[in-house]
C-alpha cells in the first residue's frame, strides 16, 4: 500500500521513522512518501521536504514566514493528488497537518492522525473540525481519551512511544566512560542544556541558562544540539564559557546527567522519563506570549505537570525565567536530597500513567487493519 506521512519537527521524525519501521511489519509492501527527516529516509520512499524547510515558531515568527508556508501546503496538496495514497498518516504538527487533512478528506484520501494536536491546551473548537476530517485519531497522552470523549469523538490511546525509544536507548547507550571519552568531558557531575530545536528559542533560552555555571563550579554543563543547529551557531552564543556540545545525543547525554535545563516541550517529558531531575524554562517574545496567555487553557506549560496534574517539576515562564530563579531552583534539585528523591518517585508515578509500550506497533497494525478491510 502506499502511505503519505508528514511529520514537521525532529521529534515527530523520530516517531514516525519508527511507525515506518513497524509498518513494513504489518505490510512488506510498503511505499512511503513523506515530509520528516533523516530518521524516516534511512526507513526508506521518498523524502518530499526536510522538517528543516517547515519550522516556524512562535506567532510573529509564523507572519513573517507566511508566504513560505501557504507555498508549502498548495505544494503538499498538489503533490498528494498527483500521488493519491492508500493512507494520509499526519504527526502532529496541527497548523499544516489539519488543512492537509481537510483537503485530503475532500478529496476521498483516508486521514490518520498519530500524536494529537494539543487541542486541549487551546483552540478546543478545532476538535469540530478534525471529527469531520480525520478518520481515526492514536493519541499518546491519558488524558486525551476523555477530553476528546467530551466531544462524542471515540479515540485510540496507544500509550507513548517515547517509552519504546528510550528504552532502547538506555539497552545500547555507551557507557558513561565511554561517553565521557567520545566527548572530551570530564568526570564532573553533568548538567544537561536543552535550549530547544529552533533557533529563535535557543538564541533566547540558551544565554539564560549559562547565566548560572559559574555558580556551579563543581558541576560540567553540556548542551544537548538539534542535528538541524550549526555548532558555530551555538558557539557564538557560548562566546568563552567553558561547556562542551553534544549533537544528536540527547538521549545518551540524558542518560547520564545529573540535573537538565529544559526548553518547555515534549523535552520535559523525555527528560523526566530518563528520571533526571529538571528544572523548566520558557520565554517567547512578548506579542506571541501575550496571544497565548490568551488562548492557553491549561494550568502547566510542561507535559509532565499536565499529565501529573500537578507541578512535579519548576517552571520559570516568561518574567519568571531569571538567572537568580533558575539558580536557586536548580540548587534544589542538586543539593535538597528530599526535593531530588520527591521528583524521581513521580517519575516513576509518570510512566506508569503513560501506559505500556509497543505504541508505534499498535498504531501501525490499527492503520493496517483499517485499511485492509
Amino acid at each position: 500500500m502506499k502511505y503519505y506521512l508528514i511529520a514537521g519537527e525532529a521529534s515527530g521524525d523520530m516517531h514516525s521513522a519508527n511507525l515506518m519501521k513497524e509498518l513494513k511489519k504489518s505490510d512488506p509492501n510498503a511505499d512511503f512518501r513523506f515530509w520528516g527527516g533523516d530518521l524516516m529516509k534511512k526507513e526508506g520512499g521518498e523524502l518530499v521536504k526536510h522538517y528543516r524547510e517547515l519550522a516556524f515558531m512562535g506567532f510573529t515568527e509564523v507572519v513573517m514566514n507566511l508566504r513560505t508556508i501557504l507555498r508549502n501546503i498548495e505544494f503538499c496538496k498538489k503533490d498528494l493528488l498527483e500521488n493519491r495514497p492508500d493512507a494520509l498518516i499526519l504527526i502532529d504538527y496541527p497548523g499544516f497537518n489539519l488543512r492537509i487533512a481537510e483537503f485530503a478528506k475532500q478529496n476521498g484520501i483516508q486521514v490518520f492522525y498519530y500524536i494529537s494536536p494539543q487541542v486541549w491546551a487551546w483552540k478546543q473548537s478545532r476538535v469540530h473540525k478534525i471529527k469531520r476530517i480525520v478518520d481515526k485519531m492514536y493519541v499518546i497522552l491519558p488524558f486525551e481519551k476523555d477530553f476528546y470523549k467530551k466531544f462524542d469523538y471515540e479515540v485510540e490511546f496507544v500509550g507513548h512511544p517515547l517509552l519504546d525509544e528510550i528504552e532502547n536507548i538506555k539497552a545500547n547507550s555507551l557507557s558513561k566512560e565511554k561517553f565521557l571519552s567520545a566527548y572530551q568531558l570530564d568526570d564532573k557531575p553533568i548538567i544537561a542544556l536543552l535550549p530547544g530545536s529552533r533557533r529563535q528559542e535557543i538564541s533566547v533560552m540558551l544565554p539564560l541558562m549559562l547565566s548560572v555555571a559559574d555558580d556551579f563550579p563543581e558541576y560540567q554543563f553540556v548542551i544537548a544540539a538539534a542535528p538541524s543547529i550549526p555548532a558555530d551557531f551555538l558557539t557564538a552564543i557560548t562566546g568563552s564559557k567553558k561547556v562542551a556540545i553534544v549533537t544528536g545525543q540527547t538521549y545518551t547525554l540524558l542518560t547520564h546527567a545529573t540535573a537538565a535545563l529544559v526548553t518547555s516541550g515534549t523535552a520535559t517529558l523525555e527528560t523526566a522519563l530518563f528520571e533526571v531531575p529538571e528544572v523548566v524554562c520558557y520565554k517567547g517574545g512578548f506579542i506571541s506570549y501575550a496571544i497565548a496567555r490568551m488562548l492557553i487553557k491549561v494550568n502547566y506549560i510542561s507535559l509532565v505537570n499536565l499529565i501529573m496534574d500537578n507541578e512535579v517539576v519548576k517552571e520559570l515562564i516568561q518574567n519568571q525565567l531569571t538567572s537568580s530563579n533558575l539558580k536557586t531552583e536548580l540548587n534544589a534539585i542538586l543539593r535538597d536530597a528530599e526535593s531530588r528523591a520527591k521528583m524521581r518517585a513521580a517519575f516513576v508515578q509518570l510512566k506508569e500513567k503513560l501506559g505500556g509500550k509497543g505504541a508505534s506497533a499498535k498504531v501501525a497494525g490499527l492503520i493496517f487493519r483499517e485499511l485492509s478491510v
